[in-house]
This record gives C-alpha cells, structure tokens and sequence, in this order.
C-alpha cells in the first residue's frame, strides 16, 4: 500500500487526491474482507507517508482541490470551478467503473460531444466521482450510500455531502482496522522506509552499476548512507506509535535492495525482508529459473544478526497483478488454484513456501466490481483447500529453518531485477544531480546555530519527501504531474533553509 508524499509542507495543499480516492476504494476493505475468511491469513505492507497523509486527510491537516470543489455547490461554481471537474472527475477506468453507472457513463459520453452541462450535470458528476471511486462493499453496506447508488441520478447537496463525510470516517477506520487483524493474529504487517526512497540509491548512486553494469550515472554521486537509515528508524518509529508493535518484516520500497542496506534494516529489528525471484538469482549465481529454490525462505547472517529473505513468485504476483483482470473471475481464481494444485503436486510431501507479492490498491480499478468478485471466489477457495494453507511470512518462519545459503545479496529491484525504472536515463539522472545540489546545503542548514530545532526537522523533512522513489520513476514518460511535484517539493526545501530555488527548478525538466 503505498502513494507518493502529495502534500506541499508549506501551503499544505495535496496537489492529486490519490491518498483520499484509493484510501476509499482500496486499502479499508482490502483488510475488512477477511472476516468473511478466518482460515485466510495474509501480510499487509503500509508505507508510513501515505498513513501519514491519510490521517492528514481526517485531521483536516490537508487541502485538496478535487475535495474542495466536491463540497462546493453546484450552483456556485465558477467558470474556472466547471473547467477543472470537468477536465479531472472522469479520472477512473471507463470500462470498469464508469459504465457500471448509467448516469455517470451518461455524464462521459455528454462531456466527449462537447455538450454544455447544467447545474445539475455538474451536482451529479460531483457525486459520481466521489461515489465511483468509494469501493463497492462501502456503497453496498453503509445504507446511506446505498440509498444514494439506488437514487442514481437527480442528486442534491445533502446527497453530495453524505457521500463525502462517509469518505472521511472510512479514511479514519484504515489505521485501527489493521491493528484488530493484527491483534488477532490473522494479518502480519510490514513496513517500507518512511517515503519510500530506493535505498540503495540513497547509499550510493553509484550501486545501479553493481545492478547492471551498462547503467549511465549522474554526473554527480548521490551518497548518504545516513538518509537511508534515518528513513528505515523513522518508518519503524512510525508504526510502533501507531501499530502498538515493533514490525518484523519489511517491504523495501519496490524490492529494491543491495548488500550495503542491510545491515541498516536489521539493526532496526527487522527480522524478514521481501524482493524479487530476479535477486535470488543473482546472488546464488544461477541463470536459470528454478522454483524449488524460490519456494524457501533463504538467510544471510551479518554482524547485526541473521535475516531472513523471501522472493516472490514473480510469474504468480503478476498474473493478479496484470493479468486477471482480463478474465472472467470464476476462470482467474480457478486458473490460480490449477498453478497451486500443480505446485502441490511437483514437491509433493514438502514443505514449501510460496510468497505473491503485489500492488496492493492499482490493480483492483482495472477488475469488475473492483476485484471482489475474484477475491471472494479465490479466498473461498484458498479456505477450503486441503493442500495448502494461507500464512504470515512470520507464521511461517516461527516453525521453518531457513537455509542460510546468501552469502552477499545483489543488488537490484522488482523491475529487470536493476533500478534503471529510477536511474540511468537523462531526465532521471538530471533529477538525480538536482537532488544532490540541494542534499549538499542540508549538512551547512543543520550545523548552524542561530537555526532552531523546529526549522531543522522541517528541512530533513522535506528532503526526505525529495528523495522518494516516484520522483524517479515517472521522468521520461511524459508524466508532468510528478515532474512538477519534484520540482515544488526541491524548491520548497531551498525555501525552508533560507535560500532562494535555482532558475532550473521553476521550468519542467523534461521538455
């Protein structure tokens, strides 16, 4: 479960609603579900800044223009008002969601004529954006947006409003929810460093090349061991202050990993990590697939303690991932069970692990009925097979040796089993060299004496936000949205410690 840091520190506005639209749709019921499955036990892996963010969301800590313009009359909407909902409340798959609702597929196709839209157009659409994107077990169990689905069309203010206060009170369960299922002892949490950086970047740039040898570096190293640290103590600080619980395991951020982190995560206590199939292989030198050897949690002993490591099945992940939202879903879940009877059947008597790791909240959009369809199907047959049971990771290392057969653990990601998704093109690494021009006055900013404690807590905060995965990720696929976040948020930081943000920041960086 995770989303990039929205949230501008200094005006505290969310420039894009994700953390509030997926935390409606995706990451309350995901957890709810299993108690129509008590034999189904599973891990859950929260990023610390999104919980951050969702709690913004029911502090009234945030602003958010989409939220904003949601509680505005429709009736009082400026020109400017009508042009933003109408450029941005379409934003949900149109298969999917928006054909599920006569009235906002109605909406659609009057938008793609270029038809004027009345008042009550705009109410309506106000209300189908917030209700499309509220997941379906909410619309079908809270009566009041039940009542609201069945109205269907001719919304009024009241309706509007209902709609969105159930957002906040669902965004308020998220935290505590997830604390009963772990109380219980059905779920097992993780964690992922505080803003989801790459760790190994954070540590040296320079690690993309012992991930692929051909990758193109920045022209200036990025190097600070520390900020890679201090992203894993403050994650787990987080979750102990909100989770009554020390975590065990940890999700690095994309599952990308390296020798030099290591001893970093289990100083912190972590006990498990997750990562890709591609890193085993890497690191035991075998270039072929073989999953006897995936299908076993593996270790590698440091001077901090032993940890232990679990590769995913890739090819399992995936076909969830994104694949089955193509199929029908009686079909998807019985083609999953036909690969876990085959499994069963290839080792037989044994004892083996197998571990999906996946997106927890992107995939469910592209599905019927946002995915539940399938899950129910396939949690009701995971419950009643007689040859497997679902585990935590940490269920399952309780009772399980593992072999501690990782000698030095390679380096690389979920992605090609490298980290060239964040390094190595020249728009990433020109945001790579911009993030170490700033990086370099944080160290000046910190050591000054006339700077108070407040102001520099704020500054590391901010950096730390700059040296988040997505930033990365998106340069050079034409995604100006994050390109502009980066920007905002490297400017802001310039801001915070006194000094004026170079030109370079105030123009896009890609072109």
């Amino acid at each position: 479960m995770h989303q990039p840091y929205y949230k501008n520190l200094l005006t505290e506005e969310a420039r894009m609603p994700w953390v509030r639209l997926h935390g409606i749709k995706d990451y309350l019921d995901m957890v709810l579900i299993l108690d129509k499955y008590p034999a189904i036990h599973q891990t859950f892996n929260m990023v610390p800044s999104l919980m951050e963010q969702v709690e913004d969301y029911t502090s009234g800590k945030v602003k958010d223009k989409f939220l904003s313009l949601s509680y505005k009359a429709a009736a009082e909407l400026t020109a400017e008002d009508k042009s933003f909902i109408f450029d941005n409340f379409f934003m949900i798959n149109k298969e999917k969601v928006i054909a599920y609702s006569p009235r906002y597929y109605e909406l659609f196709f009057k938008k793609e004529e270029q038809a004027v839209f009345t008042t009550q157009d705009f109410l309506d659409l106000q209300v189908w954006f917030n209700l499309a994107w509220t997941d379906p077990y909410f619309r079908e169990n809270i009566p009041a947006l039940k009542n609201i689905v069945r109205k269907a069309r001719f919304f009024n203010e009241e309706d509007k409003r209902i709609v969105l206060d159930e957002q906040v009170r669902i965004l308020g369960q998220i935290i505590p929810a997830y604390r009963k299922f772990m109380d219980k002892g059905q779920i097992e949490v993780t964690l992922s460093p505080y803003y989801h950086p790459i760790l190994p970047l954070l540590y040296n740039t320079n690690i993309a090349k012992e991930a692929y040898s051909r990758a193109a570096l920045p022209k200036v190293n990025f190097s600070y061991p520390l900020d890679a640290k201090k992203q894993i103590d403050d994650a787990v600080s987080f979750y102990e202050n909100k989770l009554g619980a020390r975590p065990v395991g940890m999700w690095p951020s994309e599952e990308a990993v390296s020798k030099h982190i290591l001893p970093f995560i289990r100083s912190a206590g972590i006990n498990w990590i997750v990562t890709d199939e591609a890193i085993l292989f890497k690191s035991i030198k075998r270039k072929f697939r073989d999953t006897k050897l995936i299908y076993k949690p593996h270790r590698i002993d440091l001077e901090e303690g032993s940890l232990h490591i679990v590769f995913r099945d890739r090819n399992l992940s995936d076909l969830i991932g994104f694949e089955y939202h193509q199929w029908d879903a009686l079909a998807a879940a019985n083609d999953f069970m036909k690969h876990m009877k085959n499994i069963a059947g290839a080792f037989k008597d044994e004892d083996i692990l197998v571990t999906i790791a996946m997106d927890g909240e992107n995939a469910w959009e592209y599905f019927v009925n946002d995915g539940h369809d399938f899950l129910n199907l396939l949690y009701t047959k995971l419950s009643e097979a007689d040859y497997l049971k679902t585990t935590t990771v940490s269920e399952y290392l309780k009772f399980h040796e593992s072999a501690a057969d990782i000698r030095r653990l390679g380096a690389g990601s979920w992605i090609y089993g490298n980290f060239g998704k964040w390094i190595g093109s020249p728009y990433k690494n020109k945001a790579w060299e911009y993030l170490a021009a700033a990086r370099k006055e944080l160290g000046p900013f910190l050591s000054s004496g006339s700077v108070s404690q407040q102001e520099k807590d704020l500054a590391i905060k901010q950096m730390q936000i700059c040296e988040g995965s997505d930033w990365f990720w998106w340069y050079g696929d034409n995604h100006d949205g994050f390109d502009c976040l980066f920007r905002e948020h490297l400017a802001n930081f310039y801001t915070i410690i006194g000094k004026e943000a170079p030109d370079y920041l105030k123009k896009p960086l890609t072109p």
